[in-house]
């Protein structure tokens, strides 16, 4: 059974003549636990807990914590236009026998055909908030706003106010509303840090639009990434959230927000004990960047890496499979100008070790640009420093699109490399992802989230090579490309 995650956005499609029907707002946006170390008895054979015991603790007051901040939770229902799922009468496969000779066609054979988009309508979707500021600011997920034309903020007291999104964050799915209030309540903000696993912790959201739904359990691991996504250290809790909760608070004992509740893992679409919230100090990070500003600027290290096992561990002569294993150095990144090597295995960043490398992401995702790091490599056999200077993300995304410019204007395509996760999940070793498709290539077929893995039969690795392999090309090339487990050859008339 294949487990999916899911963004927590509860969401209502509202079609001309049609009416309104409701379900999940589909995908996106999980590293391994960060534990803490057990005290070692004297005794090998004698656990810790037996010369130590447990002290016991009573349960905190959550009908306190729900009292002293329900008020400040609010609700959020977004409009965004949407185009009902049909084929266009303009779409045609043309050819002497009708469709069968197109070959996309036979690429969908015996799959659902991809939708095509006919009539207008609008899509409505619910999340939660929560009060930062007396004045109306408030924290929700990126997601929850994506795409809305207008948001539409509702009280506990159950007044309602047009909302403008400051700006949001993809990357960390933070986004920051401002409603024109006053004297509103707010949260206390608590530190995520200092969050250990089995504290107590409680949710407060509008799962489903059932308004001001409290759910308790506890943190069951830190330092989570989802596949796909490395950058943010989640919190991972057993607390039930489900499809609206998204954007809402995550307390702790004290009555803190130390989380904003973002994804659940799921077979079957709905809570299934394992949800996961972004730490409030990434949170407020992001929130600080967005007010000051109205963007948000990441860091970069430029190196592809992969967690180790036990056979790498071995190979490389290491006594324990931890660290990030650096698969890949971008040139002229801070990673190269830091004399970072293929098969060096980072073992600590800034003095705190590297368990996975989706914690060296995760480390660097909340640095700043032009901050110093120390890095602890492992390096045939032995142990050295070196000494990095974050890079911006931004600039290395200008120079990608760049190389990708040529490609763009002949292909009609925007691509971005895969990432390590998306490579394994797609079972190819390189290729690039499709994220916009128009033009000529639009009109052939390909779509975003579609794997270009080919140029006429030559593999392709990076956008620049993309851009080479069709920048002296004839009037039309074939792609070979990818879609879930099918793929086909697709030719395109190049601009």
């Amino acid at each position: 059974m294949q487990i999916r995650p899911r963004t927590l956005a509860w969401s209502a499609v509202g079609l001309l003549a049609v009416g309104t029907a409701t379900g999940l707002c589909a995908p996106t946006i999980l590293h391994v636990a960060a534990t803490d170390g057990g005290q070692a008895s004297s005794n090998p054979a004698e656990p810790a807990s037996a010369l130590q015991p447990v002290a016991l603790t009573t349960a905190p007051n959550y009908r306190a914590i729900v009292a002293q901040n329900q008020a400040a939770v609010v609700g959020i229902t977004t409009a965004s236009p949407v185009k009902a799922a049909a084929m266009p009468q303009q779409f045609s496969f043309g050819g002497p026998n009708g469709d069968d000779d197109n070959p996309l066609l036979q690429f969908f054979r015996g799959q659902q055909m991809p939708q095509m988009p006919r009539q207008h309508g609008t899509m409505h979707a619910q999340g939660s908030g929560f009060l930062v500021s007396a004045d109306g600011l408030i924290l929700t997920n990126a997601h929850v706003v994506d795409g809305a034309n207008e948001v539409t903020v509702k009280l506990s007291d159950h007044r309602e106010f047009k909302a403008k999104v400051l700006g949001a964050d993809r990357s960390s799915d933070i986004a920051v509303l401002k409603i024109d209030a006053h004297d509103l309540p707010t949260v206390r903000l608590g530190n995520s840090d200092q969050l250990r696993v089995g504290d107590y912790v409680l949710a407060i959201g509008e799962p489903f639009g059932l308004e001001e739904t409290a759910t308790a359990g506890i943190v069951s691991a830190k330092g989570r990434s989802l596949p796909g996504d490395g950058y943010v250290p989640f919190i991972q809790t057993d607390a039930a959230v489900n499809p609206g909760n998204s954007g809402g608070p995550l307390f702790d004992e004290t009555g803190a927000v130390v989380g904003i509740n973002a994804q659940i893992y799921t077979t079957s679409g709905g809570y299934e004990g394992v949800s996961f919230a972004v730490p409030i100090n990434l949170a407020v990070q992001i929130k600080d960047q967005i007010v000051k500003t109205g963007k948000v600027v990441h860091a970069r290290l430029g190196v592809e890496v992969q967690t180790m096992n036990q056979t790498l561990a071995d190979s490389f002569k290491l006594k324990t499979p931890n660290g990030a294993l650096v698969a890949k150095v971008t040139p002229d990144s801070a990673a190269a100008q830091a004399g970072l090597k293929v098969g060096d295995v980072i073992l600590k960043f800034d003095g705190d070790p590297i368990v996975d490398a989706g914690q060296l992401s995760a480390r660097v995702g909340v640095a700043a640009p032009g901050d110093k790091a120390t890095l602890d490599v492992w390096r045939d056999g032995k142990t050295l420093t070196l000494s990095a200077t974050i890079g911006n993300a931004a600039e290395a995304t200008a120079a990608d699109n760049n190389a990708g410019e040529a490609a763009h204007g002949r292909l009609g395509l925007s691509v971005r490399p895969l990432s390590p996760d998306e490579r394994r999940q797609a079972g190819v070793a390189g290729g690039l992802v499709v994220e916009d498709a128009e033009g000529h290539a639009a009109e052939a077929g390909i779509q975003a989230g579609d794997v270009v893995l080919s140029v006429d039969g030559t593999s392709v690795q990076s956008v620049d090579q993309l851009r080479q392999l069709i920048q002296d090309h004839g009037k039309q090339v074939a792609l070979l490309i990818q879609r879930g487990d099918a793929r086909l050859f697709v030719p395109v008339t190049l601009g």
